[in-house]
This record gives C-alpha cells, sequence and structure tokens, in this order.
C-alpha cells in the first residue's frame, strides 16, 4: 500500500481554511465525502454550510501533482432552528454528506442536522436566455400593450456559474439526533439512523418514511444501548447494518421481515474479563462502520482500535488494528475532559488493501491488510510545503524517548482527526483538522 510498503511516499498537496489561532466554532469541519467518481470533495461545517472543492486537472508546469481541488460550490444548507413544543434548539451543524450516484450532468447530495435531510442538486449555467418578449433587458415587466412584435428568446454565453438548489426536504422523522444517512444500492432510497430508531426514505417521498428498526423500550429506565452509525450494503439493497454503544453491530435483512428488530446476524467480539475496567463499556462503544466496497468485509471503530469484520463470521473480527493504545492508561484524565466520547470515524482505500483512521495531536493512522504495517502521520502546517514528504510520527510511552518521538504526555487532545476520506480510484486522501482541510497524495517521482 501506498505510504506504508516503501514504495511511495506520502506527500503534501493542499491545505484549505484559515490559519487564525482563534478559530470560530462555525468553521470547524464536521463531516468529508468524496463523489463516486472522485472529481468532487464535499465538506460540511458546523456552521452549516457545504462546501464543494472540484478536481482540476493536472497541468503541464505542474506534472508530479494529480491536480488541484478547487472551490466549486458554496451555499447554506442547514440554518439554526427551535423546537417550540421541547423548548431545543437545532444545532445548524452538518453530520453527515452522502453523495448520490451520478445519473445526468447535475450532481446530487444528501446533508442533515440533527434533524433534517435535505437533497440537493448541484448544476452548472454557462448560457442565459436573452429577448424575453414581457420583460426588457434589466428585467423589468413591460406594459403588454406596448408590444408590437414577437421575438424568439435566444441562448446567450455568459460566465458558468454553479447553482445549489434544494430538490427534496424530509423532515418531523425523527425524535432523536441524527448520526447516520446512507443511500442504498438500489438509488431510490436511502436510511437515517438516530439513538434509537432507523428510518428508510424514497428519494422522490418526503411526506413518509419506513421505521425499519426501533429499539426504544416501553420504559426508557430499561434503555441500555444506543444505535451509533448505520449503513447500507454495497451491492444488496436489502442488507444494513447498524452498530451499537455496546460494541455490537447488527446485520439485518428486510426479505426477512420489514420490521427488522430481530436481525440476521450479530457481531460480538468475547470480551476479555481480566482487561475489563471502570471505562470498557464507553471504549467499546462503536463511533463509525463502513462496508468495504467488495461489500465482503466491514470495519468498526471504537475508541482505542479499528477491527475488520468478515460478514460470514460473526464471533469475532478477522483484523484488530490498535490506533492509540499508549491511551489506554491515560482513560481517566480523557474521561474528566470528555476526550473519551470523541467519535472517530474510519474509511477503505478504493481497493479495500488499507484503512485509515485518525488520532490526536493532528495525526491519523493507516494499516495496510496485506503486510499488516502501520504508519502514523501528522497534517500539520510546518510540513505543508508542496511535495513536502511525510515524515511517519511515534509517540513513547515512558522511559527514554527517541529524536523523533513524542511524549504520549505532550500530545494535543484538543487537535484531533475525526473525519476523513480515501479517494476511491487514487491514492489520495482528505483530512479534516479542525477548520482545515488537508489533501495528501502518493509522490509522483
Amino acid at each position: 500500500m501506498a505510504g506504508l510498503s516503501g514504495d511511495v511516499q506520502w506527500c503534501f498537496s493542499q491545505v484549505k481554511g484559515a490559519i487564525d489561532e482563534d478559530v470560530a466554532e462555525a468553521d470547524i469541519i464536521s463531516t468529508v465525502e468524496f463523489n463516486c467518481s472522485g472529481e468532487l470533495l464535499a465538506t460540511g461545517d458546523k456552521g452549516g454550510r457545504v462546501v464543494i472543492f472540484q478536481h482540476e486537472p493536472e497541468s503541464k508546469n505542474r506534472p508530479h501533482l494529480r491536480g488541484e481541488y478547487n472551490v466549486y460550490s458554496t451555499f447554506q444548507s442547514h440554518e439554526p432552528e427551535f423546537d417550540y413544543l421541547k423548548s431545543l434548539e437545532i444545532e445548524e451543524k452538518i453530520n453527515k454528506i452522502r453523495w448520490l450516484a451520478q445519473q445526468n450532468a447535475a450532481h446530487f447530495l444528501l446533508s442533515t442536522n440533527d434533524k433534517t435531510i435535505k437533497l440537493w442538486k448541484i448544476s452548472e449555467r454557462e448560457k442565459r436566455a436573452e429577448g424575453y418578449n414581457l420583460k426588457d433587458e434589466e428585467g423589468r415587466l413591460r406594459d403588454p400593450f406596448r408590444i408590437s412584435s414577437l421575438r424568439v428568446p435566444v441562448l446567450m454565453p455568459m460566465d458558468l456559474m454553479v447553482e445549489a438548489s434544494p430538490r427534496r426536504i424530509f423532515s418531523n422523522a425523527h425524535t432523536y439526533h441524527i448520526n447516520s444517512i446512507s443511500v442504498n444500492s438500489d438509488h431510490e432510497t436511502y436510511l437515517s439512523a438516530d439513538d434509537l430508531r432507523i428510518n428508510l426514505w424514497h428519494l422522490e417521498i418526503t411526506d413518509r418514511s419506513f421505521n425499519i428498526v426501533d429499539i426504544k423500550p416501553a420504559n426508557m429506565e430499561e434503555l441500555t444501548e444506543v444505535i451509533t452509525a448505520a449503513e447500507c450494503h454495497p451491492h444488496q439493497c436489502n442488507v444494513f447494518v447498524y452498530s451499537s454503544s455496546k460494541g455490537t453491530i447488527r446485520l439485518c435483512d428486510t426479505r426477512e421481515a420489514a420490521l427488522c428488530d430481530r436481525h440476521a446476524k450479530f457481531f460480538e467480539e468475547p470480551e476479555d474479563p481480566s482487561s475489563r475496567s471502570f471505562f470498557s463499556e464507553i471504549i467499546s462503544s462503536i463511533s463509525d462502520v463502513k462496508f468495504s466496497h467488495s461489500g465482503r468485509y466491514m470495519m468498526t471503530r471504537d475508541y482505542l482500535s479499528v477491527k475488520v469484520w468478515d460478514l460470514n463470521m460473526e464471533n469475532r473480527p478477522v483484523e484488530t488494528y490498535q490506533v492509540h493504545e499508549y491511551l489506554r492508561s491515560k482513560l481517566c484524565s480523557l474521561y474528566e475532559n470528555d476526550c473519551i466520547f470523541d467519535k472517530f470515524e474510519c474509511c477503505w482505500n478504493g481497493s479495500d488493501s488499507a484503512i485509515m483512521t485518525g488520532s490526536y495531536n493532528n495525526f491519523f493512522r493507516m494499516f495496510d491488510r496485506n503486510t499488516r504495517r502501520d504508519i502514523t502521520l501528522e497534517a500539520s502546517r510546518e510540513s505543508s510545503k508542496a511535495r513536502a514528504t511525510l515524515k511517519p510520527r511515534k509517540v513513547s510511552t515512558g522511559g527514554k524517548r527517541k529524536k523523533d518521538e513524542i511524549s504520549v504526555d505532550s500530545l494535543d487532545f484538543n487537535r484531533k482527526i475525526l473525519h476523513t476520506a480515501w479517494h476511491p480510484h487514487h491514492n489520495l486522501i482528505a483530512v479534516a483538522a479542525t477548520n482545515n482541510l488537508y489533501i495528501f497524495q502518493d509522490k509522483i517521482n
């Protein structure tokens, strides 16, 4: 795999976002997603904005780069709202963005905050109509009695304009905060999940959805777990999975029953009694689940590790990768500063041979599934020179610290990589670090 096998190295490509020391809360990136071709890259932030970057072809002046991503469209997806019945503020923060498969010249994406999902159409206009009969050149209405002849409007070229327009608004279906949306492989339906329920929607129908999972107990005092993430299978439109705060994953098949309260498969790793502690349940909570592109495996991220599961084997994962095991001794202080509840995401590369996830101190981790090698890299402005090779970082856990190592006690827990995305076809990654978006690629010599 690039960056791990020694053949290819990761190097800096671009960084987006201001360098300010004081970061506005609204500018913090909350989701990152490539579209199916990798030509577009979308980010959502806590201010409810969606920024879409478009891949520009590589130039002859810079043949060593795969081309750059430049701003294509920026729009306000969600606004802050207030639920007067429950006296609750609804944040504008974008929780998730999911692209739909491209069917024509326009692009479509779903974006969601805690309560409302929106379907956006992103389209280009390069021509405008001129020569209207009922309007003058400045757009004012003309007196119809003064019109003596009919004109045929003509299309005239104009500067490229990218328009983002909301095509559908799916609301009032979730009592609790939406944590996941996932587009189905039939390209007609998608699911949305909150803490206790999962709904199935049709992309053309906004006034009703079908509740397919409901784990809310009759008495809320009996509640023992919540849904943390959900995803549709990439090829089988009847299969989806959802993960829980207890570290379990349930695979459901809508062919067996319309209401999937009873799962088809149940994935859980037996707990080692010797390692049980006060924090065991918190750190076993799954923050993200992703199917591999092949649909054979799925990956889950808990607080300290990434696990790869074979869909045909429920009793234990086939691979386990430690992300930052050196934090196990720091769980008490991480609990006190609430970092233990951080929700790290994970992603596959295009061929499912490598996986990536984030950590603290703006570190992110990559694991090669074939060689079992791993690497720690840092998203930092210090290495943001064009083609600057990223140096592997190491964390020392005690004893004598080597020259290039960083002590576990000096890690900055406010600088964290929660959201990452891997280009579907190339070794090109997008890493969100607070309000900055870093783009790295393999070094082309």
